[in-house]
């Protein structure tokens, strides 16, 4: 059961990062920026979501464990 809860948090937040890339992409876009400017803002992005997802994962282990 644990296993599942895992993998589904997991896949809820690579969703959500997905989003937010996607999002960051196109308001780069309509900004008038180039395709790898809106490619780089959109992967920083993902990485912001995904260091931030991390980073509340290790605070929070602090409490559970």
């Amino acid at each position: 059961m644990t296993v599942a809860i895992v993998l589904l948090a997991v896949g809820v937040v690579l969703v959500v990062a997905l989003l937010a890339a996607v999002g960051a992409g196109m308001l780069a876009r309509i900004d008038c920026a180039t395709w790898p400017t809106a490619l780089t803002r959109a992967a920083g992005t993902f990485a912001a979501v995904l260091a931030l997802a991390a980073a509340i994962t290790t605070a929070l282990t602090a409490f559970l464990a």
